[in-house]
């Protein structure tokens, strides 16, 4: 049984209905293929490192698999009060040490969710439809406290989007009904929807690029008040021009330390007067209080 495969991968889409479409909810988690081989589960991340010592509570996995040998796909996720806790997940990707990473395993233990069936006892189900594939991941699993098989709905992609968000998922995937498994490649055949955000946020300094640019990225903040709250930096989505002109509007605001006190053991960064406002895309405020996968989407003028 090989035991390097890489992930299957997804195009973003937007929220639609389809009778040729599975519709299932985006786990907020680390992709991981486990493996099973014998009385051994084995965990690996779309990266192919070797998880499964993070995870020590995972191996008793074994007892809910009806087979001597599987490969399935899925998501190691973390809940809290019911809900994914992306920051928990976090904490125990970080964890190093085997009595932290023991104690964590209790206190905070770890979810698979399987959706997918790739390989059992000596046969390959790669090229099979997905629907079949996960006909025989159902028949495959048996309860167990830490594995949960990911539900689909057919057809109403829609419905199954706004449910999703408004219990605080972080979206959807759809999926073809006979789609095959693409190992590693990313494929039309599986599309992932998200809910994106933005807000009006103060530019309150800047990092330098590579290549000898001014600004690679920028450093922001959104207003609650009177106060300014820092939101991270932004990269992504700064084109050419919008660098340009950045550059130019940053140059004569610069000021020796950050405007926030929070901020003053940051160093190599540009600070300037929070007096440019942009607005910035992105899926969510961590519980740091910082936008996770921002995007820059343009100055604004007041």
């Amino acid at each position: 049984m090989a035991e390097e495969i890489r992930p299957m991968l997804a195009f973003p889409s937007v929220p639609f209905d389809s009778k040729d479409h599975i519709f299932e909810i985006k786990w907020d988690g680390t992709r991981c293929i486990l493996y099973l081989e014998g009385e051994r589960i084995s965990l690996k991340n779309r990266r192919l490192l070797d998880i499964t010592r993070r995870y020590p509570e995972l191996s008793t996995l074994k007892e809910a698999i009806k087979a001597r040998q599987a490969i399935i796909d899925g998501e190691i996720v973390v809940f809290s009060s019911g809900r994914t806790d992306f920051s928990r997940l976090e904490v125990r990707e970080h964890a190093s040490g085997p009595m932290r990473i023991e104690l964590l395993s209790k206190t905070m233990p770890a979810t698979y969710v399987a959706f997918d069936l790739l390989f059992l006892d000596g046969d390959w189900l790669v090229d099979r439809p997905l629907i079949e594939r996960r006909a025989a991941l159902s028949r495959l699993l048996c309860e167990h406290d830490l594995l949960l098989e990911s539900f689909y709905v057919e057809e109403r992609g829609k419905s199954l989007f706004e449910i999703a968000v408004g219990k605080g998922f972080e979206g959807i995937m759809a999926k073809k009904k006979d789609s095959p498994y693409l190992p590693g490649r990313r494929s039309r055949y599986w599309l992932k929807i998200k809910p994106r955000f933005r807000e009006v946020c103060y530019i309150l300094g800047f990092k330098r690029g590579k290549g000898g640019r001014d600004v690679g990225s920028l450093l922001v903040a959104t207003k609650r008040g009177e106060d300014l709250l820092f939101r991270g930096s932004v990269s992504s989505g700064i084109g050419a021009r919008e660098m340009e002109e950045i550059t130019v509007r940053l140059k004569g605001l610069k000021r020796q330390s950050p405007c926030l006190e929070s901020l003053k053991d940051l160093y190599g960064i540009g600070w300037v007067e929070p007096r440019i406002l942009c607005e910035v895309e992105f899926f969510e405020i961590t519980r740091k209080g910082r936008f996770r996968g921002p995007v820059f989407k343009g100055l604004i003028d007041e």
